[in-house]
């Protein structure tokens, strides 16, 4: 019989995971819904200032989502590798069981 703990390890690090990336998300999107209100009052004001000061702080958002991008895929990838991990977790316990009841 197989030790199931390896498996219930990889599966808490799993939701672990998940539960971060859905942390980061919900602060994407907050982020998102901001600058669209501070968008909306750019646009609804008149000015050069007003302008130049949207440009800079489109290039600074520009940055952030550029490093926020290379973040999601990091995880991304780390959530498809625990991901297979407790796949062939899963399958190593199953293997383990039938295996031994083959061999009775």
């Amino acid at each position: 019989m197989s030790d199931p703990a390896p498996d219930l390890q990889a599966v808490k690090e799993l939701d672990a995971l998940v539960r971060s990336l859905a942390e980061e998300l919900s602060g994407f999107r907050r982020r998102a819904l901001i600058a669209e209100a501070r968008l909306k009052d750019v646009e609804s004001t008149d000015g050069g200032a007003a302008n130049v000061d949207l440009a800079r702080r489109i290039a600074h958002l520009e940055q952030d989502n550029e490093k926020l991008q290379a973040q999601l895929e990091v995880a991304t990838s780390r959530t498809k590798k625990m991901l297979d991990r407790v796949k062939f977790l899963r399958q190593q316990a199953q293997n383990g069981s039938t295996g031994g009841a083959a061999a009775r």
